[in-house]
């Protein structure tokens, strides 16, 4: 084999690394980046609230529902998030893209507004004096309210769901919500204060008695965080 013939054969070569080399990078800048994963995590990582200190409902079913409902949520969203990330949207079936999306909502919500039910316990307190105003113009009194939304959480008694102090961004007013799960909500709404009607919430203490549970629950309401969102809501 002559010299010549051996330096063609190498810049053949290196033609075709080259040529190849451009086909990946322009199949790559076609192809868009797989998003990077949020990093969810329990907020807040600790307790808001000391589960021995609410009355009416004990550290045990506290602790349980903390630990295993609310954390639950947060892990399966991280594992959504990650197989969402992992699919090409051009190519994936579309029953798997459905299926992820639908099970993101559910956890996403379900990790909302667990911490929204769990910021609401503590010491009970009565609403700020923003809120308060608010609840008497859109329910009558406050009275009104309380009525409303514990009679809504004995409704759900046996069944499962949320009840939701919505604040409506539309009408500017507040709206007690029902939810049958963690999907229902009200568009252009931002929750304020939820009560969880799932029995992992009430079984432990009260089995069966859902009723005696939401008495309990609006027993031990703290109204600091529902006062906070209320006042960035309606800004």
């Amino acid at each position: 084999m002559t010299e010549l013939q051996i330096d063609r054969r190498n810049m053949l070569g290196a033609a075709t690394l080259l040529a190849a080399g451009a086909a990946a990078a322009s199949a790559a800048a076609q192809t868009p980046a797989a998003p990077a994963v949020s990093a969810f995590a329990p907020q807040p990582i600790a307790k808001p609230f000391d589960p021995a200190a609410v009355p009416g409902l004990s550290a045990n079913l506290l602790n349980s529902h903390f630990d295993n409902n609310y954390t639950s949520a947060v892990t399966r969203l991280r594992a959504i998030e990650t197989q969402i990330a992992g699919l090409d949207p051009a190519t994936a079936p579309n029953f798997t893209l459905n299926g992820l999306k639908r099970e993101e909502l559910i956890a996403w919500n379900s990790m909302i507004l667990h911490e929204l039910y769990f910021n609401s316990l503590g010491a009970p307190t009565r609403p700020g004096a923003a809120l308060a105003r608010q609840i008497e113009k859109d329910f009558g009194s406050d009275a009104r309210w309380r009525a409303q939304f514990s009679a809504m959480g004995k409704a759900l008694g046996g069944g499962s769901g949320w009840v939701i102090l919505n604040w409506s961004h539309r009408d500017k007013r507040l709206v007690n919500q029902w939810a049958a799960d963690h999907t229902m909500t009200l568009a252009g709404g931002t929750p304020v204060l939820v009560l969880d009607m799932y029995e992992h919430a009430y079984a432990i203490d009260f089995g069966s008695r859902a009723a005696a549970y939401v008495d309990a629950y609006m027993a031990a309401i703290k109204w600091t965080a529902a006062d906070a969102a209320f006042a960035k809501a309606s800004a």
